[in-house]
């Protein structure tokens, strides 16, 4: 199975992503010679982290007949040198109205269960073509 988005140049610097049946604006900010109309490619992979985890926690939660309320997840990457990348990423989890030993468990199996974790965390093979 694969997932398949298309991203379309819709400005100098803007590019939309038809994801399903949803569109998001992808851009540069003012300061880095962009329109501001969306996120940055890099806010966007910290954000779908975050969207990721966030998902699989509420299954998991689902599950085992938790409830959650006020989830809060801050996705942080430090930059790194020479190539443009992050050099490490945080997650912090807070929240959720249950005690901390559920939270941690929950936590694990989303964090397991994540496929952008899943994949930032292993090498993947990532090629560039032209056509």
């Amino acid at each position: 199975m694969a997932i398949r988005i298309e991203l379309t140049q819709s400005g100098p610097t803007t590019t939309e992503a038809a994801i399903r049946s949803h569109r998001t604006l992808i851009d540069r900010p003012e300061a880095k010679g962009g329109a501001d109309l969306g996120p940055m490619g890099g806010e966007l992979l910290l954000a779908s982290l975050g969207g990721c985890f966030a998902s699989n926690l509420f299954a998991a939660a689902k599950a085992r007949e938790v409830s959650l309320e006020g989830v809060v997840i801050t996705v942080e990457g430090e930059l790194g040198e020479a190539p443009q990348r992050f050099a490490s990423v945080a997650m912090r989890v807070s929240g959720g109205g249950v005690d901390r030993d559920h939270l941690d468990k929950l936590v694990t199996i989303a964090d397991r269960a994540c496929i952008v974790a899943n994949t930032l965390r292993n090498a993947v093979a990532l090629t560039v073509l032209v056509s």
